[in-house]
């Protein structure tokens, strides 16, 4: 049987998951759909306004035992594969994806992936409500919690499979630096 979770996500949250993998039991298991994942994240831009930004490429698995009430998450995403959308340099040395990948922001070129590590899934009900974990960045490993503010699980005509989707959100002010 086919499973797919579509997983979008806002504040460096997180992404979608397809392919086929064997259910043992109630464990229901997913990989990350690369071809729609887009992590995406936003963040105060000096109080004038709010930048956007996406990771293009990510992958990972998540795995959950409704059962159980247990689960994992676990996602790798390429920080070379940032996009703001900020592709013209006009007058400028440089696109604020270029500086944004420098060693001022995500420093691509010593750390070319981010991870979450999801250790503890909370349900409401069947759902999924949130993801305990670890977000490792530029080195630094902080605990990070994804609230889910949407799961659903059904049948995909689409890709003749179980699909979930999923949107999770966190919020942070904690800085991390190298």
């Amino acid at each position: 049987m086919k499973r797919i979770i579509v997983l979008g996500a806002c504040a460096l949250a997180l992404p979608a998951f397809t392919f086929p993998i064997t259910a043992a039991a109630q464990v229901e298991t997913y990989n990350i759909d690369q071809y729609h994942t887009v992590p995406y994240w936003e963040t105060d831009h000096l109080g004038f306004a709010t930048l956007r930004g996406r990771f293009d490429r990510a992958t990972g698995s998540f795995t959950i035992d409704r059962g159980a009430k247990a689960g994992t998450f676990d996602i790798v995403i390429q920080t070379a594969s940032l996009n703001t959308g900020d592709t013209d340099r006009g007058t400028r040395p440089r696109t604020r994806d270029e500086h944004l990948r420098t060693s001022d922001f995500f420093n691509v070129a010593e750390f070319p992936t981010m991870t979450f590590k999801g250790n503890k899934v909370v349900f409401n009900g069947d759902d999924v409500a949130s993801v305990e974990g670890n977000l490792t960045l530029l080195g630094v490993t902080r605990p990070v919690t994804l609230k889910m503010t949407r799961w659903k699980c059904g049948p995909d005509m689409r890709a003749r499979a179980t699909s979930a989707a999923a949107t999770p959100s966190a919020r942070s002010s904690a800085r991390i630096s190298a």
